[in-house]
């Protein structure tokens, strides 16, 4: 299955646009909040999306997406203290029985494990910290098997790291 992640892609319509043209075979298109953008906007339709901090839409504030063998739990982040620790979002993760968590608000790119579960914060589409590039996520998984590929916006890959989850 090959899952699209981004977050804080605000206000950012043709890029959005775009990226779901040039990833047209995946299976999911994920926005982890601060879209800034309308429920109804044509750039946003297709992902599934949560509420950040900046959004006006009537969007959640979490998801949980089935995706083949995974079960992935979806939120912005503000809510639970992501630029502090991940402490409280693995509490929810285990919670929602959840293998995979993406996130976003922080604009900092950064994946890990912890304990049985893959963390992925995808950076910022449009205003990133702590790198210059501006980054979005292509998860691919296979059983087990998850390989988090990292790509600049309208460059390409940039690196790739292999999980088992």
């Amino acid at each position: 299955m090959k899952i699209v992640i981004v977050s804080d892609s605000h206000s950012l319509r043709d890029e959005l646009l775009e990226l779901k043209e040039l990833h047209k075979d995946a299976d999911l298109f994920l926005h982890c909040g601060d879209s800034e953008l309308d429920p109804s906007d044509p750039a946003i339709l297709g992902f599934r999306v949560v509420k950040g901090n900046c959004d006006y839409g009537n969007f959640p504030t979490e998801l949980v997406v089935e995706a083949g063998d995974d079960r992935i739990f979806i939120v912005h982040g503000h809510l639970h203290h992501v630029k502090t620790d991940l402490l409280n979002l693995m509490y929810k993760a285990k919670v929602k029985k959840a293998n995979i968590v993406c996130f976003g608000h922080t604009h900092i790119l950064g994946f890990e494990k912890i304990d049985d579960t893959l963390f992925i914060n995808p950076g910022s589409y449009h205003l990133p910290r702590g790198r210059k590039e501006r980054t979005y996520i292509v998860l691919e998984t296979e059983g087990k098997k998850k390989t988090v590929r990292v790509f600049e916006y309208g460059k390409g890959e940039l690196f790739h790291e292999i999980f088992e989850v």
